[in-house]
Formats: structure tokens, C-alpha cells, sequence
């Protein structure tokens, strides 16, 4: 039997999207740094990149959970995406020993929740 988070949203499922998500972000940020290196591109090319990246990964994960389930498929998503920036905050927090960023934070927490959103509808 599956546990369950909130309602009907299963917690085994929500790890399969979040790794899904990761996974397609480690991958992206794969070809950002050889781009970077290749092709020398600008810091602002560099954030822009992260920025889409954060977007790409939340939004094929907030697909998947709402394939995984039949209702409040926007829900799923968004709470994915939440997790998602959450997750990456944490990391961040950890290798760095504080929290930086201000408003590019909140820019990255923004369009992860509507990425992961939008995924959620689509699906």
C-alpha cells in the first residue's frame, strides 16, 4: 500500500517525478557547462540558461504527476515544483553554508512552482 501525502497524492509517485525532474536537470546543466566552455558565454547567458532550466525540469515533472493522477493535476504540479526549489534551496543552504540571492531567488522559487504548474496542466 502506498502512503499518502496530502488527499490522494502518493509520496512513492512524488519521488519519481522529483528524481525525473533532477535528473533532466543534471543533464541540462550538463550542456550549459559545455556550452559555457565551448562557446564562452555571458554570465547573463549562463543565468538565463539556469533560469529555463529550472523551468524545463519542474514542468516535465509536474507532466508526470499529472499523468500519475486523475484530479488537481495543477496541484500536483505546483506542489512538485515546490519541492523541487525547496530541495534545491536545502542543497544550496548546505554547500554554501548560508542563503544568498534575493531576488533571483525568488524569481527561481516563481518559475519553479509555475513551471511545475503548468506541466500539471498540460498533462
Amino acid at each position: 500500500m502506498e502512503k499518502k501525502l496530502f488527499g490522494n497524492i502518493c509520496f512513492t509517485r512524488l519521488v519519481k517525478a522529483l528524481m525525473l525532474s533532477y535528473f533532466l536537470t543534471m543533464l541540462m546543466l550538463l550542456g550549459l557547462s559545455f556550452g559555457l566552455y565551448k562557446f564562452d558565454l555571458s554570465e547573463k547567458t549562463v543565468r538565463i540558461g539556469i533560469l529555463a532550466v529550472y523551468i524545463i525540469s519542474t514542468f516535465a515533472g509536474g507532466f508526470a504527476m499529472g499523468k500519475m493522477g486523475k484530479t488537481r493535476k495543477f496541484l500536483r504540479g505546483f506542489m512538485l515544483g515546490m519541492l523541487y526549489f525547496l530541495l534545491l534551496l536545502a542543497i544550496s543552504a548546505g554547500i554554501y553554508r548560508s542563503v544568498q540571492g534575493g531576488m533571483q531567488m525568488m524569481l527561481a522559487w516563481i518559475l519553479c512552482g509555475v513551471g511545475g504548474m503548468l506541466g500539471g496542466m498540460v498533462s
